[in-house]
């Protein structure tokens, strides 16, 4: 096969490669080993959800009732783009016995659209608006998978890790804020084998990137006169301004961090002790990086005596502070991509990381949503979180507390608790 990311071959009997995943998923689950013919791409995301204790034979929950739902994908970017995803895909997926969803970052499904008789099928797996299908609580699939690995996917039959899901065949593209980058969620085409073919890939790719056009269209890039600044989550950060994007390097990441934080500016003594660990760096060293960062953004923006930035600066980590101070914790969940530069060891940067994330988790447990709650702990920052995983488990419905209790003990005894 020419396409790791396609799930069948031209001359592959789709039958026959059902029958040999079956046997292939049964090895796995049993003994824990990946045989042919599983894709790479299948058996890593195999490999993520046995680390994550998903069940094969479990299904996924309906985080979000009637009353969440509607305000939450009301508010969601996304919203914007839904005229041109069902223009392109709600016929097809009428015509074809299909559905069309579309998912969060959190792979919550807010919208799924399509053939009545499907839609009734998929609901006895709970593929419904309001279940969560992220790859860490429903294993391998198309939405999930697309999600984790930040790219179009196509995952056939028995490459679903949940056993109930394998009659289906599905094909995912994430989908992006076309300034920030950030991943927003994904949108997904789900039937039967007849989609296991490179052109349904090919299709739901083409319409996640007129979904970013039309997102594009409707919120234009800021201005000249203000300076969006991505670091969390990344090790560089990403600056648009003037409608330039740009990826900064690690130590200009930095001090545009750092001076986000103190619009007022600091004094080059000051900079340093944000800045560098080791107190025996010379003030010559930081002049030099500012003299370069100055070259690459312009002389508008970085200002010195005292260094400052000349234009007010919307950072990603302010979003989720406001939203915090305003009480809407699960937006700035949604606004939370990862920890603050985490690669960074400047002293000002690892305060403000460890603020950030202590603030929001803080909320998350006050506020007991177990949806929320899940939201962090199957994070790749709050796998190893015994707090949060404390949390969910006593907030959790009964059905699901038994293997979250299990989770905490392992955490526990890890952790010398």
């Amino acid at each position: 096969m020419t396409d790791p990311w396609v799930a069948l071959a031209a001359d592959t009997d789709p039958g026959e490669q059902t029958g040999a995943l079956r046997r292939a998923h049964e090895v796995f689950t049993s003994a824990g080993r990946l045989e042919r013919p599983v894709r790479t791409v299948v058996g890593e995301s195999w490999l993520r959800s046995a680390r994550a204790h998903v069940s094969p034979d479990g299904a996924p929950v309906v985080e979000f009732g009637a009353d969440e739902l509607g305000p939450y994908r009301e508010a969601h970017p996304l919203a914007r783009a839904m005229p041109v995803i069902r223009e392109l895909m709600g016929a097809y997926a009428t015509d074809g016995e299909h559905l069309l969803a579309v998912c969060d970052a959190h792979g919550r499904l807010l919208w799924v659209e399509g053939h009545a008789a499907a839609r009734r099928r998929a609901g006895a797996m709970n593929f419904v608006e309001g279940a969560r299908w992220a790859e860490s609580v429903a294993g391998t699939n198309a939405p999930g998978t697309a999600i984790a690995v930040d790219r179009p996917v196509q995952v056939f039959a028995a490459e679903h890790f949940l056993r109930p899901v394998q009659q289906w065949t599905c094909a995912a593209a994430p989908l992006h804020d076309p300034h920030t980058g950030r991943v927003l969620g994904a949108v997904d085409i789900t039937g039967g084998d007849r989609l296991a073919h490179p052109h349904s890939l090919a299709f739901v790719q083409a319409v996640a990137r007129a979904a970013e056009s039309q997102l594009a269209l409707l919120a234009p890039a800021a201005d000249g006169g203000s300076v969006r600044l991505s670091a969390l989550g990344r090790d560089e950060a990403l600056l648009v301004a003037g409608g330039r994007r740009v990826r900064l390097s690690r130590r200009h990441s930095e001090i545009l961090v750092t001076l986000a934080r103190r619009p007022e500016g600091l004094s080059g003594d000051e900079l340093l002790i944000e800045l560098y660990e080791d107190e025996s760096v010379p003030p010559v060293t930081l002049r030099a990086e500012l003299s370069r960062l100055r070259r690459l953004l312009g002389p508008d923006l970085l200002h010195s005596r005292p260094y400052r930035l000349g234009v007010p600066v919307d950072a990603d980590f302010d979003t989720v502070a406001r939203r915090l101070g305003s009480g809407a914790v699960a937006a700035a969940l949604e606004a939370y991509a990862g920890p603050l530069l985490p690669g960074s060891r400047a002293p000002g940067v690892v305060r403000l990381r460890h603020r950030v994330a202590d603030e929001l988790r803080a909320a998350l447990i006050a506020r007991g949503d177990p949806g929320l709650l899940a939201d962090w702990a199957y994070s790749p920052w709050g796998e190893d979180d015994l707090a949060v995983w404390r949390a969910l488990a006593g907030a959790a419905p009964a059905r699901r507390r038994a293997a979250l209790l299990a989770r905490v003990r392992g955490l526990d005894a890890e952790q010398g608790g």
